[in-house]
């Protein structure tokens, strides 16, 4: 099963990621500049993930194809990693369909 992890960037930002079960991340947030619009973030891609709808299937310059998940508004809540082929990107997708919704959360970004 997959998981989310929140962390917080250098520049003070927090950023959810969703990891596959193997670990492997396949869907990365925007920045935040808090932590509860960060959670909100993740909560629409939990609520988001299972509609085809919602996914923009993307070609890069450099020829290879990416994926960014949407919210009903149409705003931009998380864009997949760069995948060779059309066939990898579209396993990216159903991976955050299965994973999203039931995915635990860890937030890392607590400072000790």
């Amino acid at each position: 099963m997959g998981k989310f992890e929140i962390v917080k960037r250098k520049n003070g930002e927090f950023q959810f990621n969703l990891k596959a079960g193997n670990g492997q991340v396949v869907l990365t947030s925007e920045g935040y500049t808090t932590k509860a619009n960060c959670q909100n973030g993740l909560d629409s891609v939990k609520k988001n993930a299972k509609d085809d709808a919602h996914y923009e299937r993307k070609e890069a310059a450099n020829k290879k194809y990416y994926f960014n998940l949407k919210a009903t508004n149409g705003q931009i809540i998380g864009t997949s990693q760069m995948y060779e082929s059309e066939a990898g990107r579209e396993k990216g997708i159903e991976s955050v369909k299965k994973n999203a919704p039931e995915s635990t959360v860890a937030d890392l970004s607590i400072e000790i």
